[in-house]
């Protein structure tokens, strides 16, 4: 029986995800004729066409989705395969590929790379940054081998591990009457002047979870894409946000024009942790690191 090759797999899942043979040809380095080439020899080797073909267009077929599908799986599994020898060897030693949400990476990563840099100078990190529910999928799919998330947040069949905890602090203008408290309540602000990140983000979820506003209308409040917009729009004396603890240290934060309270609403206010698959080879390896950074975080949080 001929079997297809893993060749004629990377063909097909690359032009289901770019539709388009000309990038699909750049991505796999590959001429767009050896790449239509390899399609073809899979779809006779099926038996079933697996690519809808126009002359502006392509896109797959109900069975071509299915096949890419298995096919995506079967390239990482592959993959992985080739990495065990050299892990066993030395752990974390190869290519890791880690996503992070917005809200995190770039004040998380400052702290944990250079730390893992130096305890693992052979790891290569292949970095991504986007929301949770991308990165979800993505390390369901295995585009991405691990992720870091705050939760709560589903993650459906992924395994998941806590990092740390950490609370939120209320920022406010410098001259905002509430600067006088010591700690803020959700009745001390008015609704109204609470910014948040767009829907979508999970921290905006867990400030009004944390806050009890679950219910607060999209269009009564400022929606950000970024928390640096939404501390930006508080030094310009637009409203008030809730800023994670991570962020306290980091130069996102102007301390001349914003001043930050603890939030009375007992903590933990969000936890910070991994997501990874359960089919994932090199769990050892994800212990390891899952390890390592809970150290490194216990050490930075103790440090003044």
């Amino acid at each position: 029986m001929i079997l297809p090759t893993l060749r004629q797999f990377q063909y097909l899942v690359t032009v289901v995800e770019t539709c388009h043979f000309g990038q699909a040809a750049k991505r796999c380095h590959a001429s767009q004729s050896s790449l239509s080439t390899g399609i073809q020899e899979l779809e006779n080797l099926i038996g079933a066409p697996l690519l809808e073909r126009t002359k502006r267009s392509v896109k797959p077929t109900l069975l071509g989705e299915e096949i890419a599908k298995r096919a995506r799986e079967i390239l990482t599994m592959s993959q992985e395969i080739m990495v065990l020898s050299k892990i066993a060897a030395q752990p974390l030693s190869s290519a890791l590929r880690l996503g992070t949400i917005p809200t995190i990476g770039p004040f998380l990563l400052p702290t944990i790379l250079p730390a893992v840099r130096k305890q693992f100078p052979a790891l290569q990190l292949l970095l991504r940054e986007d929301q949770s529910a991308t990165l979800v999928k993505a390390v369901d799919d295995g585009s991405l081998d691990v992720a870091i998330l705050a939760f709560p947040y589903e993650v459906g069949r992924l395994n998941q591990a806590l990092i740390y905890e950490e609370n939120f602090l209320v920022g406010m203008p410098t001259d905002h009457p509430l600067t006088a408290n010591d700690v803020i309540s959700t009745g001390d602000f008015e609704p109204e002047e609470l910014l948040l990140l767009e829907e979508g983000h999970c921290l905006r979820d867990h400030v009004l979870a944390v806050c009890h506003l679950e219910q607060l209308q999209k269009d009564r409040t400022f929606q950000g894409t970024s928390l640096y917009t939404l501390i930006q729009m508080v030094a310009g004396k637009q409203g008030i946000t809730f800023i994670p603890e991570m962020a306290l240290n980091t130069t996102a934060i102007p301390k001349t024009e914003i001043t930050l309270r603890p939030f009375a609403e007992p903590g933990p206010h969000r936890k910070i942790g991994l997501i990874w698959r359960k089919s994932f080879p090199r769990q050892d390896e994800i212990e390891t690191l899952l390890l390592f950074l809970r150290t490194v975080m216990t050490t930075s949080r103790k440090q003044p």
